[in-house]
């Protein structure tokens, strides 16, 4: 099992959140970084790191960033990263997986399962063996101790605390 190398300009760690209930806001990190010991010949042997730094937040609104960057929020400022640690992969179909892992967001970790497709792969014009792997999973953001909120007038939240989190990746395996 070789360490890998993640192509950030190719993948993308991305959430979606309800906003008053009725609208979803879409949303990026732009900078982190990632390992990945990957065993093709059996990925469940595979281990899986990644470091997202939190003031990277974008939601193509400076205003709604620098309100998700302060205290009601991320606290990036008190907590620059947050961590995702592998702790076990599971078969869950024909090229589908269940990674379980500790998230670390604001100071404080619980284990998440994101449900990962492994979307095909094959070589690129340089010579390198790629592989490209989608996962999903929802979390509840009050579970970190992000539970800033609005009530509305009509009823509801202005933020929903159920956080759907995309993930897509491209992978460099090594010459083909």
């Amino acid at each position: 099992m070789a360490t890998q190398s993640i192509d950030v300009a190719h993948s993308e760690i991305g959430f979606v959140v309800r906003h008053m209930v009725f609208s979803k806001v879409r949303g990026q990190f732009k900078k982190w970084s990632a390992t990945l010991d990957y065993d093709a010949a059996d990925p469940t042997k595979s281990r899986v790191g990644v470091e997202i730094e939190t003031a990277s937040i974008d939601t193509r609104e400076e205003d709604r960033d620098k309100h998700l960057r302060s205290a009601d929020f991320l606290d990036t400022e008190k907590f620059p990263k947050m961590i995702f640690a592998s702790k076990r992969i599971e078969r869950a179909g024909k090229d589908r997986y269940k990674l379980v892992g500790d998230l670390t967001i604001h100071g404080a970790t619980n284990e998440v399962t994101l449900d990962v497709e492994a979307t095909g792969g094959g070589a690129d014009p340089w010579g390198n063996q790629r592989a490209g792997f989608s996962a999903k999973t929802t979390i509840l953001r009050s579970q970190w101790g992000l539970k800033w909120n609005q009530a509305l007038e009509a009823g509801g939240v202005l933020v929903s605390d159920k956080v759907d989190v995309e993930v897509e990746v491209e992978v460099v395996l090594g010459k083909a």
